[in-house]
């Protein structure tokens, strides 16, 4: 019986001691897991307080869609908005393939006029979905270049006009602006009367800031003027205007955090990538802006002359956001900065 008794004890240790090794071996585990970056999936599905990175905008990045081939579409004549002796206005429509989206907007056809015509794609700022109609903000210049020749673009954007619908995410629909652009110039091949080797770019406001997005994006040689352009860089363009918002902006700043917290603000912004602008640029700026301060405009044209880059700057000092008290010398300006370019 002692025999037995010793034998039952020694077995009963060997179980203690291997109990007490896979509870060290368990508690090691414990403490190496979890300080580790690893998530485990419950068959209940993912924990609520767990955080999956979004990348749903990473293609929108400057440096990606500097990798972009835009293939354009056809330009399709819809109807005529304005039959002028000089020009006709069309109601117009091109396929984003990119996007997957139809886009609307102006397009003036200068009347006998031989050969093949320089393009001005004219890029228009904010305007309330209220008051809008196809062709505000550019129809006046518009008219202007197409009665001394040149074929005008100007696209509505999603959302307006004819367009088709905008992405939900608000940022995603800013991000969206300048491949519209970029899909409008690769469809310019396709217009019979177009001279796709003599390509413009026209910007007011915001459309100057998408007007720089394009060439940093595209790094081609679209000589642009630049009406008042919003060139701060993102997100400070965007939060700069918050307070005429009807919720002072708090959906967006909420936007933007959200943002900050998957993405660099950098690969978006044009501030970091003045240096791939290749083309010349008119400047033209009024001094009693009150949406646009000249201070901007006057940092634009240093940065980039720093950088040795071509700017022609004007200031106009009077003058309000659309340039009104002096609108026909500005026109005839850039009437001229794009003969000469």
């Amino acid at each position: 019986m002692r025999g037995l008794g010793a034998c039952y004890c020694r077995q009963m240790g060997k179980i203690i001691l291997g109990l007490v090794a896979g509870l060290l071996v368990l508690a090691g585990g414990y403490l190496y897991f979890s300080r580790q970056s690893f998530t485990f999936l419950s068959p209940l599905g993912q924990p609520k307080n767990v955080r999956i990175k979004d990348t749903s905008l990473t293609k929108y990045g400057f440096g990606v869609l500097q990798q972009q081939i835009f293939v354009g579409s056809e330009i399709t004549k819809i109807k005529i908005l304005k039959d002028q002796p000089e020009f006709t206005s069309w109601y117009f429509s091109y396929e984003a393939a990119s996007l997957g989206k139809k886009i609307t907007g102006m397009y003036n056809l200068p009347s006998g006029r031989p050969g093949k015509l320089p393009v001005i794609v004219m890029i228009r700022g904010y305007v309330d979905d209220n008051i809008y109609y196809t062709g505000i903000g550019t129809e006046h210049a518009a008219d202007f270049f197409a009665k001394n020749g040149s074929i005008t673009l100007a696209p509505d954007f999603l959302n307006f006009g004819g367009s088709d619908q905008d992405a939900e995410n608000i940022l995603e629909a800013r991000f969206t602006k300048p491949v519209e652009v970029l899909e409008l110039l690769a469809s310019i091949k396709n217009i019979p009367e177009a001279d796709p080797e003599k390509v413009f770019l026209w910007g007011h406001s915001n459309g100057g800031q998408i007007a720089l997005s394009v060439l940093e994006i595209s790094k081609k040689n679209y000589p642009t003027v630049l009406w008042a352009p919003v060139s701060k860089g993102f997100p400070e363009s965007v939060l700069t205007y918050l307070g005429e918002l009807d919720d002072q902006g708090k959906m967006v700043v909420e936007a933007i955090d959200n943002f900050k917290l998957d993405y660099d603000p950098k690969n978006y912004s044009i501030d970091d990538y003045w240096a791939d602008i290749q083309a010349p640029i008119q400047l033209e700026q009024g001094g009693a802006d009150p949406l646009v301060p000249q201070e901007w405009s006057d940092d634009l044209a240093r940065t980039l002359r720093g950088l040795g880059k071509k700017v022609t700057y004007y200031t106009y000092p009077r003058n309000d956001h659309n340039l009104s008290k002096d609108w026909n010398t500005v026109v005839q300006r850039d009437l001229e900065f794009f003969k000469k370019n």
